[in-house]
């Protein structure tokens, strides 16, 4: 757990600005594909006598399957020469570790760093217990703040720099659907700070407003919901 000590942070890599390129996930050929029409904005809200905490567990633990899965699929093609740095978009990520050190890393490598470190948080006995009776720590939601947060870099990684290999590949389909249904839980429970995910509102509002008129409620780009408490106060970008 000393990964959590250590904060990540990104920033413009300092290069004159090109001229952006066209995003290819935001084509409407694209964007409208889903594996499933489900109503995500029911699917995320906290039943009745279930737990929070047992909720957020639960979500985070599936999330980080599911995200893990979707990246393996790319991995062979995200490589320290193709992918040098940990990019989405013109924003750099940089990892660091327990003691404040800043670790300029390549994408896999980060990658690998998130997911080994939330393998080994979320099969931790006493973080995320499973057993009956057994009480959750009370920094437990601050945790699964910054899992979440991490795993939004890798997914916004895989739009930014690996969609057409997802398209090749036939999987942007199961791609919008994981991060339609992983935005709305975030959203719903302020687990990520919106200044963290400004930097693929154009994708989330195209995603999950189409998710939201079709349940009938209206979905808010700021992040608002009725979660247990505030996002997280520490954001990587440096705007």
């Amino acid at each position: 757990m000393d990964w959590l000590m250590g904060k990540s942070k990104g920033k413009p890599n300092g290069k004159k600005p090109a001229p952006e390129e066209k995003k290819l996930y935001l084509e409407p050929e694209y964007t409208k594909s889903r594996i499933t029409d489900f109503e995500f904005k029911e699917l995320v809200m906290l039943p009745r006598e279930i737990d929070l905490n047992e909720w957020l567990a639960s979500n985070t633990t599936t999330f980080f399957h599911h995200i893990n899965l979707q990246y393996s699929t790319i991995s062979e093609f995200c490589t320290g020469e193709s992918c040098q740095t940990m990019a989405v978009c013109n924003t750099q990520y940089y990892w660091y570790d327990e003691r404040g050190k800043k670790i300029k890393c390549t994408a896999p490598q980060y990658v690998d760093f998130v997911m080994s470190s939330v393998q080994k948080l979320v099969t931790d006995e006493d973080v995320f217990p499973t057993k009956y009776g057994k009480e959750f720590p009370n920094s437990f939601e601050s945790l699964v703040k910054k899992i979440c947060k991490y795993l939004f870099h890798v997914l916004a990684h895989i739009y930014s720099s690996h969609f057409k290999e997802t398209l090749a590949l036939e999987l942007h389909g199961h791609l919008n659907t994981l991060y339609t249904h992983f935005i709305l839980f975030i959203r719903e429970f302020n687990l990520v700070d919106p200044k963290e995910t400004t930097i693929m509102d154009d994708l989330t509002e195209v995603l999950c407003s189409s998710s939201s008129s079709s349940s009938g409620s209206g979905g808010s780009s700021n992040g608002s919901g009725n979660g247990s408490s505030a996002g997280a106060q520490n954001h990587v970008k440096e705007r």
